[in-house]
């Protein structure tokens, strides 16, 4: 098998896993070909907004009945997912090519996943003396806009978008499977408009390289590895914290950390 397909493979199943995975996506497509100095198409944006349209699949077909009973039996809910939507909508539009230029250096990325990770285990630590809401009809219009504001700042690399949400969430009294669930129908209209915007984006400047098998077997990976990282923490979050995740934050941010500095006295 063509080595840049196998790449593509490896990159799609890390997409579908980190997308969902409270570890930052972003950061892990950035990472795998910085560590293992990966070149050519499939170190591109335009490869990584395939790969999202893999797990946009996923999360969709996943809610698929909970999106239907939404717009058409839950307004409420549709309004408050709306409201939360919103602040990541806007910074995604103006801070577009900050994120995309700036923001996406190992030593930001590292300082992301240490920061975010604290928060995190915060967030575990407060959750134990609340009172829990169980139910997405819990969540209340304050809880949706702090929940949006923090999405907005998972643009920041390294962040993660279902880190911050779900840990906003828990601070809020938010039961962790719904806290999961609100975090991932939330996240349905921002992945979907960031992709479109971003190929619309492209196809105007002819920024597209690769091949259709490359990008295929990138977008099957992260849709299939998508769907089992969503069903696997909806299971997950019955029983158990955002802990490990917390602790493989550090672990990461430990060796990116370590990396730099061999790169720079090597």
């Amino acid at each position: 098998m063509d080595t840049e397909i196998i790449r593509a493979i490896i990159l799609g199943i890390v997409q579908g896993i980190t997308e969902f995975f409270p570890i930052s996506s972003t950061a892990h497509l950035i990472l795998f070909p910085w560590f293992f100095g990966w070149e050519g198409r499939v170190d591109t944006l335009s490869f990584d907004i395939a790969l999202h349209t893999g797990t946009l699949a996923a999360i969709v077909i996943c809610f698929f009945k909970d999106w239907i009973e939404i717009l058409t039996k839950r307004p409420k809910l549709l309004s408050l997912l709306i409201l939360s939507t919103i602040p990541g909508g806007l910074c995604g539009f103006f801070f577009d090519d900050l994120v995309e230029t700036t923001l996406r250096s190992p030593l930001i990325i590292s300082i992301s996943l240490t920061g975010i990770g604290v928060f995190m285990f915060l967030s575990e630590r407060h959750y134990k003396k609340r009172m829990i809401k169980s139910s997405l009809g819990a969540i209340t219009l304050s809880d949706a806009i702090l929940i949006g504001f923090a999405q907005a700042v998972a643009l920041i690399p390294g962040v993660s978008r279902s880190g911050i949400t779900i840990s906003t969430a828990l601070f809020r009294g938010v039961s962790r499977e719904t806290a999961a669930k609100y975090s991932f129908l939330m996240a349905t209209p921002i992945i979907a408009g960031a992709t479109i915007l971003e190929g619309i984006s492209m196809i105007n400047v002819g920024d597209f390289r690769g091949d259709i098998s490359l990008f295929a077997a990138g977008i099957a990976a992260s849709f299939l590895s998508g769907l089992g990282a969503i069903k696997f923490l909806m299971i997950f979050f019955r029983k158990y914290s955002l802990r490990v995740f917390v602790y493989y934050r550090f672990a990461l941010a430990f060796i990116i950390i370590a990396v730099m500095l061999l790169h720079y006295y090597g």
